[in-house]
């Protein structure tokens, strides 16, 4: 069979239809469901880009405070905030890395779990299940993309079997529902392409899968615009340094407002640039008015000496480019045509020169935290609210010791993935996985994304563990392709085109911590939610909403509250009605709908300048083309942005740079390595001759 015709085999989310509310839906039928819905939803009117680094709106009562802070910007923190906008509430939402979705919630499977494995009683088995039948309604409303493909725990021996057999009554203990053991013959006929070692399987229906890798789930995304469009207030760049108590009905909280350092730099020389131009325009004006003012004999002279001021002053004007370098003015004229914003942008990084981010700075906002991102603290903000909910992922216990809460202890967990090419998609239609690990869990899984890749993994590596903290990424480029190949062997680890690592917030509890601080009950911890957490987050939100209103919030209905978010990718049927050429050829200059529609960015992926647009105008600040890429998938294809192909990440930034009116300077690129294992971001013959020896080692 043809690598072509393997491709035709499986659906692929935008492409001939989408996955919605579970089920596949042709692009005949999208019609009023997923294309043409704007007048029904929040938010998706064409509105100016958001200021930077934060939402347009203001949620801040009269008096300058808030009932609500939310720390962090993961699906805990998106779950909760979009719930809390039902109500007349002012809710600051916070996040320390430079966009939503930066911490452990990217670097993550998009696994909607069923909730088998969980242990009975726990707060996993309480939330898993609850959440995962709340997603196909949660679709409905938000169209994030979200597939019932099911899974598949595969036993090899009769020991394994005997495993299925505990997980079925455990899930049954959980209120799972419609499990089943499926044996060999059935099994074959569900996934020809497994292990043919394998005899028997545990299959859940209702597990499902929304889009992963590098961004959990456009669910995420969608949910955050939602709350945001309904009177949540986002602010990004901000890291809680103190949380005090105020006096009995407030707690203050101090954040640190930062920005990456190249940015910073620029906005100071612009600053003093404009001082200078400033004192020369005062100076050429006082020159002028002497000059009408002088009489007499001295007028000829005068006349010289004025001529020569001025002469003066237009060469200095010249220079300030020199005298003040990086001096990027805060507007871009958007008459300047894109091609030569995409001139002025530096080259895509993915060779050399970058490091690995560290496991502490993964924690606070990986590739897009203060560290890596050369972050300068350019303000404080003082923040008084009634209540805090902590949703801080990996850095949760922190946060809790800012009110002396010492309760738990984050631990956290590294799991690492590899993408392959779409033309593997056809090796799984359902997420397979290994019977669990007594002390690892689920372990490595093989799965077709809803974009139609095979991603295989993750790892569990525990940070406590040197050993396992320490592993080379040869070492586990091999552990996860040998593993995987025990479930599907005829994966061809040639097709990688990108690799990924996310830090799993775990506790020392061993179980999710959903409660009031011991320390003060004003602060509510929603910590150590690692997995099956996206399942469980839209039910956790429901119970911390009762816990705060217990604890005395009032909640009146928010009676102007919109359920309902556009999607921002247009289904698409082949190349009908796209246009492909080279930077210029077709862009417009973001006032041309049909053209911008038109006008395709990302070749790969087919990602429209409109697309591109709509995502910037929506309701959360973007400023770098990461923003975008985990909004459309411009750049994720499997060229991966190389600029010899279409040099998407530069359109992309020229974009964000029009549309946000500032120079491109101020507009991130993608950096490198970030958590990849691979040692370049355009994988050659070498390293593809690598993995197929990994995935030899016996």
């Amino acid at each position: 069979m043809t690598p072509n015709a393997k491709t035709e085999e499986i659906r692929q989310h935008g492409v001939k239809g989408v996955y919605y509310a579970g089920n596949w839906l042709d692009i005949e039928d999208c019609d009023g469901v997923f294309q043409n819905v704007e007048k029904s939803c929040s938010g998706c009117d064409f509105q100016d880009a958001c200021p930077r680094s934060r939402s347009r709106k203001v949620a801040a009562k009269d008096d300058d405070t808030y009932d609500v802070v939310i720390i962090g910007a993961g699906c805990i923190g998106a779950a909760i905030a979009r719930e809390l906008s039902r109500y007349k509430i002012s809710v600051l939402w916070v996040e320390a890395g430079d966009d939503v979705s930066q911490g452990a919630t990217k670097g993550n499977s998009g696994i909607v779990h069923a909730g088998y494995d969980d242990k009975p009683g726990s707060n996993r088995a309480k939330y898993c299940w609850k959440g995962n039948q709340m997603f196909a309604a949660l679709d409905k409303e938000l169209r994030f993309g979200y597939q019932t493909n099911g899974s598949l725990v595969l036993a090899f021996k009769e020991a394994d079997k005997k495993v299925l057999n505990n997980l079925l009554k455990r899930g049954k203990t959980n209120g799972v529902q419609n499990l089943r053991i499926v044996e060999r013959a059935e099994l074959l006929r569900m996934e020809p392409h497994v292990h043919p070692d394998a005899i028997a399987a545990l299959y859940s229906p209702d597990a499902g899968n929304v889009i992963p890798y590098e961004v959990l789930s456009r669910f995420q995304f969608y949910a955050s615009e939602n709350a945001v469009d309904n009177g949540v207030e986002l602010r990004i760049r901000r890291q809680v340094m103190d949380i005090q108590n105020k006096d009995k009905g407030h707690m203050m909280v101090t954040l640190k407002y930062w920005e990456p350092e190249d940015y910073v730099r620029a906005i100071a020389q612009a600053g003093k640039a404009t001082v200078f131009n400033f004192a020369m325009y005062a100076v050429g004006a006082t020159t002028v008015a002497h000059f009408f003012v002088t009489k007499g004999s001295a007028h000829k002279q005068n006349e010289k000496y004025h001529l020569a001021v001025l002469c003066f002053l237009w060469i200095l004007s010249k220079l300030v480019p020199f005298i003040f370098p990086n001096a990027a003015t805060s507007k871009v004229d958007r008459s300047i045509p894109l091609c030569h914003l995409v001139d002025q942008a530096s080259p895509p990084v993915g060779t050399g020169g970058g490091h690995p981010v560290s496991v502490p700075d993964m924690l606070v906002g990986g590739s897009g935290g203060p560290r890596p991102m050369q972050g300068k603290i350019v303000s404080t903000e003082k923040i008084k609210t009634k209540f805090v909910v902590n949703c801080a992922g990996g850095a949760a216990d922190e946060i809790a010791r800012l009110v002396g809460d010492d309760s738990f202890n984050i631990k956290p967990r590294l799991g690492d993935y590899i993408l392959l090419n779409r033309n593997q998609g056809y090796l799984a239609k359902h997420t397979l996985f290994p019977c669990p690990d007594p002390k690892l869990g689920k372990g490595v899984l093989v799965q077709t994304t809803l974009w139609g890749n095979l991603i295989l993994g993750p790892t569990a590596r525990d940070v406590g563990n040197e050993e396992a903290r320490k592993m080379s990424s040869a070492a586990v480029q091999e552990y996860i392709l040998a593993k995987c190949k025990q479930l599907v062997p005829g994966f061809d680890p040639r097709e990688t085109f990108h690799a990924f690592c996310g830090a799993r917030a775990k506790s020392d509890r061993g179980d999710w911590i959903i409660e009031h601080s011991k320390n003060d009950a004003r602060m509510i911890h929603v910590a150590g939610i690692d997995s099956p957490g996206l399942a469980g987050s839209p039910a956790i939100a429901l119970d911390v909403i009762e816990m705060l209103r217990k604890a005395g919030l009032t909640t009146e209905t928010n009676q102007s509250f919109n359920p309902n978010r556009a999607p921002i990718v247009i289904p698409k049927v082949g190349m009908k009605g796209l246009k492909m050429g080279p930077v210029g050829k077709f862009d417009s200059d973001g006032s041309n709908m049909e053209q911008m529609a038109a006008n395709v960015v990302c070749k790969c992926e087919k990602v429209t300048e409109l697309e591109i647009v709509r995502a910037i105008r929506r309701s959360l600040p973007i400023d770098s083309s990461q923003g975008i890429r985990k909004r459309t998938r411009a750049g994720m294809g499997h060229c991966q942005g190389d600029p010899e192909n279409y040099n998407c990440e530069a359109r992309v930034r020229a974009i964000i740079a029009r549309e946000n009116g500032v120079p491109i300077e101020h507009v991130g690129g993608r950096p490198w390595p970030a958590t990849s294992t691979l040692s370049q971001r355009w994988i050659n013959e070498k390293e593809k001759q690598h993995l197929v020896d990994c995935m030899n080692v016996e």
